[in-house]
């Protein structure tokens, strides 16, 4: 321990290091729950690509495990500490270095808050989509490490399509420069998608080239309200499979409606059993949704209700990004589950976890990038009760199996982490699997980033 922090003070300023126990303590885990975390030696929160390679070069010489993080607002455990590592906290890093309207990208440093990215690059009457339900607090660095997408997912894409190149130090010190500025490039593996989502297991992001699109009009909202889930998920593929491009098209069901009412007093329906909302950003939205609105009564809506301005659009959206902080005023805990199934069977999915919250006896709220199939299932449970903590552990599993049941995937955008490890080997299958091992062996032979995560 002494040797390790002396070694780190010769290359860093004495206010970028933590040793106090009680501080470092608050650095040793995400947002997840039933994912452990040990006790990190130090905590550590360079400001320079330089500091960041002397905490590298000092990891591998010394052999310390170094766990990056961003935020903490993960949901996978992922950014967890282990017992004795170096946390490597990257939210100094800050900058926005860049904004080019012309290239239409952004150059940032990984502690960059995704809505000062996002406010930014609006005064260049430019867009970047990527909007996590925590954008006010996550960082675009903690975004890219676990590939993570928001509620605009169903037009523009998750992260990994704005992320074009990256500035990566490696685990033994060396700055590795992925991808490219320009709008075109196949030089060479794709090692940029490589890292994204990668969850600091291969290297640590340092920077990272942007890719920007131009700002579309303010977008309108339209709130159907249905008598059961299923009917909303029939209304969700009747939009698609009419070729609509809704810029947002999200769904809550009735315990999330009335966790939000509760919280906030927003006047959402409480007789709803499912609540969908659809969005355009088009020059003239009214058009789509009145389609939309069509679409939704066929499908079974008891009412359909279209924004008159921005301002009441924006209510409605609060209202879903609302969903997963109204759910943890349930319960003293909650599992927040992410798994995301093709969209034609996303009524399979819904009326399956509700299934399982009946047959464990549980509250299970689910709100859903429903355009994307990517649900969010959230378990509300007594973390003080034994029984009530094994049940929902044991139906957050049962989720993620009717998931793969269903042809998808145990994660669209929170990443694995600690929490879904064992279950990402079911997915992947055995040849996979040694495939991404040896990826990892190559970049962190000694196996020293953010160790016990992923793999």
């Amino acid at each position: 321990m002494d040797d390790l922090l002396e070694r780190l003070r010769a290359g860093l300023p004495a206010e970028a290091l933590i040793t106090d126990p009680d501080i470092t303590a608050s650095y040793a885990h995400d947002m997840a729950s039933f994912c452990d975390a040990g006790a990190p030696a130090v905590v550590v929160l360079p400001r320079t690509v330089e500091q960041v390679q002397h905490v590298m070069r000092t990891a591998t010489a010394l052999r310390v495990p170094v766990v990056p993080q961003g935020a903490r607002t993960g949901l996978s455990g992922a950014a967890n500490a282990s017992d004795g590592c170096i946390v490597l906290s990257l939210v100094k890093m800050d900058r926005i270095l860049e904004i080019n309207p012309v290239d239409r990208i952004a150059v940032v440093e990984p502690g960059v808050i995704n809505a000062v990215l996002s406010r930014a690059v609006n005064e260049h009457g430019l867009y970047y989509p990527p909007d996590p339900s925590s954008w006010e607090m996550c960082t675009i660095g903690g975004n890219i490490g676990t590939a993570s997408g928001g509620l605009c997912c169903v037009k523009y894409g998750v992260t990994a399509e704005y992320v074009i190149g990256l500035e990566i130090v490696l685990a033994d010190g060396r700055l590795l420069t992925t991808g490219r500025r320009t709008a075109k490039g196949v030089a060479g593996y794709d090692l940029t998608r490589l890292f994204v989502g990668s969850e600091g297991s291969l290297g640590i992001v340092v920077g990272a080239v942007l890719a920007l699109k131009p700002q579309p009009p303010q977008q309108l909202v339209l709130a159907a309200e249905f008598p059961s889930a299923a009917a909303a998920c029939d209304a969700v593929c009747r939009i698609m499979e009419r070729g609509h491009t809704p810029s947002l098209l999200e769904l809550m069901d009735r315990t999330t409606v009335r966790a939000v009412n509760k919280m906030a007093h927003m006047g959402l329906p409480d007789s709803t059993e499912a609540l969908l909302l659809a969005a355009f950003d088009t020059p003239d939205p009214t058009g789509d949704l009145t389609a939309v609105a069509e679409l939704c009564t066929a499908a079974g809506a008891t009412e359909v209700v279209p924004a008159a301005d921005a301002a009441e659009s924006e209510l409605l959206l609060q209202a879903r990004r609302m969903s997963l902080t109204a759910l943890e005023t349930v319960k003293s805990a909650t599992m927040i589950d992410d798994v995301c199934v093709p969209r034609s069977k996303l009524g399979a999915m819904i009326e399956g976890t509700a299934a399982i919250a009946e047959k464990y006896d549980l509250t299970i709220g689910v709100c859903a990038h429903a355009g994307d199939g990517n649900t969010h299932p959230v378990v509300c449970f007594d973390h003080t009760d034994a029984d009530e903590s094994r049940r929902a552990r044991e139906s957050f599993d049962e989720i993620m199996a009717l998931g793969l049941e269903l042809g998808g995937t145990i994660t669209g955008e929170h990443g694995v982490g600690v929490l879904k490890k064992e279950w990402l080997a079911r997915e992947l299958g055995e040849v996979s699997v040694e495939m991404h091992r040896g990826i990892k062996a190559a970049f962190d032979p000694l196996g020293l980033l953010n160790p016990g995560k992923v793999f």
